[in-house]
């Protein structure tokens, strides 16, 4: 019984080991990601390499170099999380990579260019069409309304559409709560 007990803790600190040597490779490599910070060139066109999460992705310039984008205008819900809301964040991210994927990009960006973790500010376009707003429109994720920015009035609108049709976080009573809040405490951050 003993031998079966320091067996079991045995495995059970094998197990804990694991898992966080895998959380700081897995954190190391994201901060590696975001770290990417080529420059791009207006009217450059640029390829899709990774989606990081439902609002940032990284991209290839026409020179091979590698950028991290994060769309102006949306916020997503992250996927790491252990709720029902979690289950958003990883289908925007996938809308993203399906949208940008194997398509021409163009990126316009944002003034200031570079967010205070070094990631390039833009609004995204495939075939003319702002992929963020199409993510706006799908409910996959929230017009981030801390920081203005030139399209919000029109991001709006297709929330509100999103939000009367139950698309997205808007169909699940749990995250359109959280997503409330949030818009909540933007308006309050921006006064």
């Amino acid at each position: 019984m003993i031998r079966s007990l320091w067996s079991f803790w045995g495995l059970v600190a094998a197990l804990s080991t694991f898992g966080a040597v895998f959380a700081v490779g897995a954190e190391r490599q994201r901060a590696a990601l975001l770290a990417a910070t080529a420059p791009i060139q207006e009217g450059e066109t640029l390829t899709f390499s990774q989606a990081i999460d439902g609002d940032t992705v990284l991209l290839a310039t026409e020179g091979g170099e590698r950028v991290t984008v994060r769309l102006v205008g949306i916020k997503a819900f992250d996927r790491d999380g252990k709720d029902a809301v979690s289950g958003f964040g990883q289908s925007s991210m996938d809308a993203l990579a399906r949208a940008l994927t194997n398509n021409p990009i163009r990126a316009e960006l944002f003034d200031p260019p570079l967010d205070s973790r070094g990631r390039t500010l833009a609004t995204l376009y495939v075939n003319d069409a702002d992929v963020g707003l199409g993510l706006v429109r799908e409910g996959l994720v929230l017009v981030y309304t801390a920081h203005p920015f030139p399209a919000v009035g029109a991001y709006l609108e297709e929330q509100a559409h999103a939000q009367q049709a139950r698309r997205g976080v808007w169909g699940n009573a749990e995250a359109a709560e959280r997503a409330f809040a949030l818009a909540r405490e933007w308006r309050a951050r921006r006064k």
